[in-house]
């Protein structure tokens, strides 16, 4: 009986816990089902064309501000967003007749994002992103990688509105540097109303953001030009009028990826929001040959099956030049129709877009370089440097855009991460400004990587937060700039801000550990070597006559004026030139015949040596001087370097 009555507990119990799992099972999936529900209309939401919100501007400015912040780009609402949060009274003021926020961005139509990303074990955590602070506050805002411009521009005007500290003063037509008498000290701006009238408006600093640098320039701050830090000051990165196609729906977005992810090539693919590929668009014949170029397609989704395109080059542009400007404009529009037909033809995906726009502004990629306290270099970019006075990081690639149509582009090296010092804001010689962007103090070629706008938001946050130290500690940002105890505390209100500044160690790169990386140094920074994405040099490949000509005609920018020679006048009479290995006798009299010092082959080395252009040291890392190495050649180009202009 008492064992009867055991079962029958035993199978009530079984059943009691069998409903409540069934229960439970439904009440989960019901669960699962209204968050599955909810999950897609905030996606849908999210995807959903935004109307653009108006920005409120104030009619005029007030007499005076802690800090003025000029430039409505990305770099300036970061700056304009983290002086008003360190409690500075601030003036956002744009002077390029924008109707929004976000310049390059939203108005330049640039809606990828260049990204600095993390990689391995990080403080930061694996593809986590280098700065954080702004840039992600505002990432966390928009679809992805590539937005929508209407959801980047409310975006930014949602984090400036917040702001009370912040006035928004639009549709100035010209700001100018309000100067101490006598002295090299920016006190302020004279602003010019879109009436015509003039206002001026004190402040205790000011944060230049424009693209161009173009407040700093007008107070005297020094600049280089283009690629002028590398004796060619004639030359620019191409400009790009990005245009905008109609019709790519799920069904054609499904067909790219199809397309691209499908392929080999590591510099291709379709993610939710952006496609990068399809190399074949610089086979595009161009209208104008000599002034545009296609490149591969860099495609940002928009929420309305729109996508916005940064592939069209423009060459010899004078961006200062407003009659250049409206050239290159029209340029790009005569271009695009064609290059939208061979898109059509050339990819059946493409067979039913239609052109629908092109960007009101141009992308201008390279201008003013300033010349600042510290000027970051193409060396201290490879080799992941880290500074004392790190104020945010790069790691995108060192991606040398053409400067012609036959010119092909450089990847000079992919750096993991370097710091971004605070000494590359403050310019030289004239006190009470900080520039920030891609005007900052770069030479050109680690500008390729460190001018992306994620990097440029780091400073912009940095120089608001420094504004306002300054004026706590009644300093100069010289005088900030100069001290570590000084810069520790604003690296510790960065890291405050959600920035994470903290010092890098990175493991040294294979190539910085080879015997003849100095040598290599001299090269990087005269633009005569690169490593493209995998970070390889080639330093011990075969050298070869001809390579050793192009090599000293690239040099000749180190000192113009030294070469009074022809370097081709060395390989006049060889054969197969570029198969036959270099010698150094070889080597070293294509050099004499560069700089017109005349005698023969046998004695080209001893007249290098005599003139101090070429060491015994230097000649004791060369193995082999039948057949000289790329890492060779490089040790002649720096003793060359050294003799001329008594620099490495």
């Amino acid at each position: 009986m008492a064992n009867r009555n055991g079962n029958r507990s035993t199978s009530r119990a079984w059943v009691w816990w069998m409903t409540i799992l069934i229960v439970l099972t439904v009440l989960a999936a019901a669960a699962s089902l209204v968050y599955q529900y909810n999950l897609h209309v905030d996606s849908s939401n999210k995807h959903a064309k935004q109307t653009l919100e108006e920005v409120k501007s104030v009619k005029k400015a007030k007499d005076s501000y802690d800090v003025i912040v000029v430039g409505t780009d990305p770099e300036g609402l970061a700056a304009a967003v983290s002086a008003a949060r360190n409690g500075l009274s601030t003036l956002l003021v744009d002077g390029r007749n924008r109707e929004i926020l976000g310049g390059l961005m939203t108005l330049g139509w640039i809606n990828s994002i260049d990204m600095n990303y993390s990689t391995g074990k990080t403080l930061l955590g694996k593809d986590d992103v280098w700065n954080k602070g702004f840039f992600s506050e505002w990432y966390a805002k928009i679809e992805g990688d590539s937005f929508d411009v209407n959801t980047a521009a409310n975006a930014f005007y949602d984090l400036v509105k917040n702001e009370k500290n912040i006035d928004v003063l639009m549709g100035t037509s010209k700001i100018a540097p309000l100067m101490a008498e006598g002295k090299s000290l920016v006190q302020g701006a004279t602003i010019t109303l879109a009436n015509g009238t003039t206002q001026t408006v004190k402040a205790q600093s000011v944060i230049d953001a424009t693209q161009d640098g173009d407040f700093a320039a007008a107070a005297g701050v020094g600049f280089t030009i283009g690629h002028e830090d590398i004796g060619d000051p004639n030359s620019k990165m191409a400009v790009t009028l990005a245009f905008r196609l109609r019709g790519v729906t799920p069904e054609v977005w499904d067909l790219m990826a199809k397309r691209l992810n499908g392929d080999d090539d590591v510099n291709s693919g379709v993610n939710e929001v952006s496609v990068y590929g399809y190399k074949e668009m610089s086979n595009y014949p161009a209208i104008n040959k000599t002034r545009a170029k296609m490149r591969g397609l860099n495609m940002g989704r928009q929420n309305d099956n729109t996508v916005l395109i940064n592939s069209l080059q423009i060459f010899g542009v004078d961006t200062f030049n407003p009659q250049s400007v409206k050239e290159a404009f029209d340029i790009g529009k005569q271009e695009l129709p064609n290059v939208v037909d061979y898109m059509k033809k050339t990819f059946p995906e493409f067979a039913t877009l239609e052109l629908d726009g092109t960007a009101p502004e141009l992308y201008v990629r390279e201008t003013r370089h300033m010349q600042g306290e510290y000027r970051l270099s193409i060396v201290d970019v490879c080799t992941n440097a880290d500074q004392w006075d790190r104020i945010g990081f790069g790691s995108y690639p060192v991606d040398i855009q053409r400067i012609s149509p036959t010119d092909s582009g450089t990847v000079v090296c992919k750096p993991k991460q370097y710091a971004i010092p605070f000494r590359s804001l403050v310019p030289l010689k004239v006190d009470g400004l900080l520039v920030v962007g891609r005007a900052a103090s770069y030479d050109t070629l680690p500008h390729g990587s460190a001018r992306v706008i994620p990097t440029g938001m780091a400073e912009g946050e940095a120089a608001g937060a420094a504004a306002a130290q300054a004026k706590q500690e009644n300093k100069s940002f010289r005088e900030l700039s100069a001290s570590k105890e000084s810069i520790a505390k604003l690296q510790a209100q960065l890291n405050k801000q959600g920035m994470v500044v903290q010092p890098i160690a990175i493991k040294p790169q294979p190539f910085m550990e080879h015997k003849q990386f100095d040598a290599l140094k001299t090269a990087l920074t005269l633009g005569l070597a690169a490593g493209a994405y995998d970070n390889n040099f080639h330093l011990d490949d075969a050298a070869n006559p001809k390579r050793m000509v192009n090599l000293v005609l690239g040099a000749r920018k180190m000192k113009p004026d030294a070469w009074k020679g022809d370097a081709s006048a060395a390989i006049a009479k060889l054969d197969n030139a570029d198969k036959i290995p270099l010698t150094l006798e070889q080597a070293t009299y294509t050099i004499t015949q560069a700089l017109g010092m005349g005698g023969t082959p046998a004695e080209a080395q001893a007249k290098l040596v005599a003139s101090k252009l070429l060491n015994e040291a230097s000649l004791s890392l060369i193995a082999d001087k039948q057949k000289l190495t790329n890492g060779d050649t490089y040790v002649l180009i720096k003793d060359l370097k050294v003799g001329l202009t008594g620099k490495p």
